[in-house]
């Protein structure tokens, strides 16, 4: 039984492993196919794991600026936002091969409700952002008795 389309497996094995020549040239030997535009979709990749007293989500932002992200928390949805530029290349490097990604990203996270929203903190250090999400104890967090008016 087949999982993978084996075409699929081949157009992929055949883009990664064409010559430098072909790949720039694109099959038609027009221009380079433009696989940094802003058009390709991506998302860093991220672990999340909990402790007794926090739960941690550490993304994979290598290259790009703690200044350039941007992290949101919002009625329970953590999202992580911000924009991974192109190096500029000196005017006698021409670049031959780029698998890195390059644009805007967004990611979010949907989380349960007994984190201390006021208490969330993140720090970046060699290329992963670590977002710190401390729990609410439960003597800290009590029900809220409302009144009916």
């Amino acid at each position: 039984m087949n999982l993978v389309n084996p075409s699929r497996l081949r157009i992929l094995d055949e883009f990664f492993n064409r010559p430098f020549n072909g790949f720039l040239a694109g099959s038609d030997g027009g221009e380079m196919p433009s696989l940094l535009s802003a058009d390709v979709a991506w998302s860093p990749a991220a672990d999340i794991s909990e402790t007794e007293k926090e739960y941690l989500i550490k993304a994979q932002l290598p290259g790009v600026d703690k200044k350039a992200v941007n992290i949101l928390f919002d009625r329970g949805t953590l999202t992580i936002e911000g924009e991974r530029k192109i190096e500029k290349t000196s005017e006698d490097e021409e670049i031959r091969r780029t698998e890195s990604f390059y644009g805007k990203y967004s990611r979010s996270f949907s989380l349960p409700d007994d984190i201390d929203e006021k208490a969330v903190t993140a720090e970046s250090k060699d290329g992963v952002l670590t977002i710190h999400l401390p729990k609410v104890t439960r003597s800290t967090r009590e029900p809220q008795k409302i009144p009916v008016k």
